[in-house]
């Protein structure tokens, strides 16, 4: 991790503020409104990354954890635990501004539409995970039933995205685009990334901080 800390504690933070005023610009000032939905459409830009930054983060819950089922790799266990909280963080922001978009547009907050209750429940498979995380504290069993969760919520996914298709859902589909839109997409997403690294590097590092201290601390009572 070591080899990673000047970008990601020198240019990371700097590159990620950019990327989100380049954004807001792009979203607020350059991107034209919709013609259908209104200046209520703008929240995509928000939604649409988020939603892909959710699918980042729970694959990469799905490798590191089955990295560490297959090693027992450390590394692999903290990246996976740092990635499920992340994921949550967006997934969350995925469900708050599929709301605020669908209330004006549908005339609820929510609906059982099967591509917003797919997602509802990969908010839950992956809150589930966080708990037994936490739960778990150095019981390395525990870790290892976490980690199969991990594994197997990944799943919902591929469901999810052709759950529009398989049960005829509301949920609109991304049609093409014209190229102001395409662009202000493209830099919302790549902020969406540069956010979702550097919050990744933070928990990463926090947890390897804590596994360091829980080291010293089993060292200190030894020798006493």
């Amino acid at each position: 991790m070591k080899k990673f800390e000047p970008f990601a504690d020198g240019v990371l933070p700097w590159l990620t503020g950019l990327a989100m005023l380049a954004a807001l610009a792009m979203v607020f000032l350059y991107v034209p409104t919709e013609r259908v939905q209104g200046v209520v459409q703008r929240v995509f830009y928000f939604h649409l990354p988020a939603a892909w930054m959710t699918f980042l983060g729970f694959f990469i819950v799905a490798g590191a954890s089955a990295s560490f089922l297959w090693q027992g790799d450390r590394f692999s266990d903290l990246l996976a635990q740092a990635a499920a909280e992340v994921g949550m963080v967006f997934c969350s922001l995925v469900l708050i501004t599929g709301s605020i978009w669908a209330r004006p547009i549908w005339g609820v907050w929510w609906t059982w539409d099967p591509r917003l209750t797919m997602v509802a429940v990969l908010w839950t498979i992956y809150a589930a995970y966080v708990l037994l995380r936490v739960l778990a504290g150095d019981n390395e069993l525990i870790a290892r039933y976490a980690a199969v969760l991990g594994i197997v919520g990944v799943l919902d996914i591929p469901i999810l995205y052709v759950a529009v298709r398989l049960w005829r859902g509301i949920h609109p589909k991304v049609e093409r685009m014209a190229p102001e839109m395409a662009w202000t997409l493209l830099v919302c997403t790549g902020a969406f990334l540069c956010l979702f690294a550097w919050l990744l590097w933070l928990r990463l590092r926090s947890l390897s901080l804590r596994d360091e201290v829980a080291a010293l601390r089993r060292q200190a009572l030894a020798s006493s």
